[in-house]
């Protein structure tokens, strides 16, 4: 199935949970937040399945000044 993450169209399996997608694009499981549909997703709901076309957003923490 597709979905959109950060404006790029993914392949990913039925059923894939947000936690697996993470996974498949490589990214850590620390440091970022995640939104689905314009929604924020506590880590507690990352074992949430992505419906086809969903629209993930995945934002990296960055320190600096």
């Amino acid at each position: 199935m597709k979905v959109m993450v950060n404006d790029e169209e993914i392949d990913v399996d039925d059923g894939t949970t947000v936690t697996g997608l993470l996974e498949h694009l490589g990214l850590p499981a620390r440091g970022i937040a995640v939104a689905v549909d314009w929604t924020v997703l506590p880590r507690s709901q990352w074992d949430s399945v992505v419906c086809e076309g969903a629209r993930v957003e995945v934002v990296t923490a960055v320190q600096g000044g």
